[in-house]
């Protein structure tokens, strides 16, 4: 692959990691496969680094309803979670990370059209944000064992997660296109530049 190609894929890429904060994985909200989800999350971070790719952090921002307020215990990343200086904090407000947020303005600003997507909640967070991408074009790959939500009172947290990434997998994009794949597969790609 030539140089401008290779360039050109790197600049177009980012790892988005949703809401992977204390206040969201607390004993009353237990989340599937925890400690899993953030080392997943942390290989592929370190990888994206090494490519030079962007690695952004959605961190919820709760202060109208008086939860997850900045710079409490509850807004904060896990302790599991591995950041970098150059990593890039965005604070959140819904459910879709691009509602009222700057995610939009800094993904222009980095050229990206492909989002790769971790984090919390498959059916409330991640899910809102999939859907929000696709309709701006976005190109979303889903990481299938890299995104977690708790039970829920008709379906174990497993089944949502199942259900999710088939939904995705099967679903007819408005504009951008959707994948899912695992981490391995991602890393096998990206190491394959």
């Amino acid at each position: 692959m030539d140089r401008e190609k290779h360039n050109k894929i790197k600049q177009n890429k980012a790892l988005l990691i949703i809401d992977m904060q204390k206040g969201s994985f607390t004993p009353k909200t237990p989340r599937f496969d925890t400690d899993e989800v953030i080392n997943r999350i942390n290989i592929l971070s370190e990888l994206f680094r090494t490519f030079n790719f962007p690695v952004l952090f959605a961190q919820h921002d709760g202060t109208k309803s008086n939860e997850f307020i900045p710079n409490t215990t509850e807004w904060e990343l896990l302790e599991g979670l591995k950041t970098n200086s150059t990593d890039i904090f965005i604070d959140k407000y819904a459910n879709d990370v691009f509602y009222k947020s700057k995610l939009q303005s800094k993904l222009i600003d980095l050229n990206i059209n492909e989002l790769f997507i971790t984090g919390c909640a498959t059916d409330f967070c991640i899910e809102s944000t999939i859907q929000s991408g696709l309709t701006k074009n976005y190109n979303i790959t889903v990481v299938k064992n890299a995104h977690t939500t708790g039970d829920r009172p008709h379906l174990k947290a497993i089944k949502v997660i199942e259900h999710y990434n088939w939904v995705w997998k099967n679903m007819i994009p408005t504009q951008g296109k959707v994948t899912v794949k695992s981490c391995h597969q991602i890393q096998e790609e990206l190491t394959t530049l």
